[in-house]
């Protein structure tokens, strides 16, 4: 049986939760949302939760709610997902890459320093893996200059910073429900804010920017609505919220379960030629992902893995290097030179709170079986 790089975990209550809202009025856009956002927001010390289809729609949101338009740059770290970027090119707006720091593969400050210009609107920080950027750093970087600070947390749910979790760092919080995220709605996303003007834009946004949804004029009886931005189709059922608070539930106990499952790594790699990422001082890691340091194997163990049934993954090629910023944007190798060497070596071991001990013992014996021969 294979093992899998991340997966969900579905119990009988979540499945009943589902049922339970399927059986009811209101199959989206009902007051099940309303629940689920109000848990996350409390969960996470934020004031205000808007849901919304995935952790795609929720940077694109973001982005729309913080003005950012042609003309405007917004840095972004070059290791992360393509959304972080792309939601930027979907307002018009111009991703400019910061490198990370060599140690923890977060966004390196000196580096966001470096790339700011006037055009600059907002930074966004990236908590890599699950665990928290330097939020000191980027906070005084962003306040010194009056200009929007962001967090991806889309890999941080419940990762804690000095002492605060994540969606109490930044003006807008990223969060994503994907099935190999800490919990799941099946597809979604969510951002937080404690600015009520900022969860506004988003909340139209996320319904083709009309200023009320079907059971808002429901409970007014009336049929009038205003279309007041260019918004989407973003929303989340109430399906999906019914998931993701059941899975909600359980977060502290699956957060636990990744971090035993991380030092159990982080002991079987403390010595050899795999290494784990370093870890920074006062902070509560997530552990969304597992990554370690291979060396110039990287590729061939990948392959050795994969074919002996462990589902190691790359977490990621830079955003700059894909062909479509090369093409567009004019973006080569060479402009972040630790992501572009933390690339060629990364690999992502099998990491989600389903994990049995002897599925880490097997993923660990094979790694250390491998790595011995070669």
């Amino acid at each position: 049986m294979t093992i899998p790089y991340g997966r969900q975990l579905i119990d009988d209550d979540d499945v009943r939760a589902v049922c339970d809202v399927l059986r009811s009025d209101w199959l989206t856009t009902g007051p099940t949302v309303g629940r689920f956002e109000s848990a996350v927001a409390d969960y996470a010390s934020a004031k205000h939760a808007v849901a919304v289809s995935s952790g795609t729609a929720a940077l694109h949101a973001a982005m729309h709610a913080a003005g950012i338009g042609p003309g405007d740059e917004v840095i972004v770290p070059s290791l992360t997902f393509l959304a972080t970027s792309n939601a930027v090119l979907y307002c018009g707006g111009r991703p400019v890459f910061a490198d990370v720091d060599r140690g923890t593969l977060v966004v390196d400050p000196e580096s966001v320093l470096r790339a700011l210009t006037p055009k600059t609107k907002a930074i966004v920080g990236v908590d890599y893996a699950g665990h928290p950027c330097d939020w000191d750093a980027l906070a005084s970087i962003a306040k010194e200059r009056g200009i929007l600070l962001i967090d991806d947390a889309c890999h941080a749910l419940g990762a804690e910073y000095k002492g605060k979790r994540v969606g109490a760092l930044a003006d807008m919080t990223i969060l994503s429900f994907h099935p190999v995220k800490h919990i799941t709605t099946g597809e979604g996303g969510m951002v937080l804010a404690d600015d009520a003007a900022l969860a506004d834009r988003v909340r139209r946004f996320r319904n083709h920017g009309v200023d009320t949804d079907q059971r808002q004029r429901a409970e007014r009886g009336t049929f009038h609505y205003e279309m007041v931005d260019l918004g989407f189709n973003y929303r989340l059922s109430d399906i999906g919220c019914a998931l993701g608070l059941s899975q909600l539930r359980k977060l502290p106990a699956w957060l636990a379960r990744r971090n035993a499952i991380a030092r159990a790594y982080d002991e079987a790699f403390a010595s050899g030629p795999i290494r784990p990422l370093e870890r920074a001082p006062a902070i509560a890691h997530a552990y969304h992902l597992y990554v370690v340091r291979t060396g110039a194997r990287r590729d061939a163990l990948f392959r050795e893995l994969r074919a002996a049934d462990i589902g190691v993954n790359v977490h990621y090629m830079p955003v700059h290097m894909h062909a479509y910023y090369r093409r567009t944007l004019g973006t080569e190798r060479g402009l972040c030179p630790v992501a572009e060497a933390a690339y060629d070596e990364v690999l992502s071991l099998p990491m989600y709170a389903g994990m049995t001990d002897d599925d880490v013992t097997h993923v660990v014996d094979r790694i250390r079986r491998l790595t011995s021969e070669g």
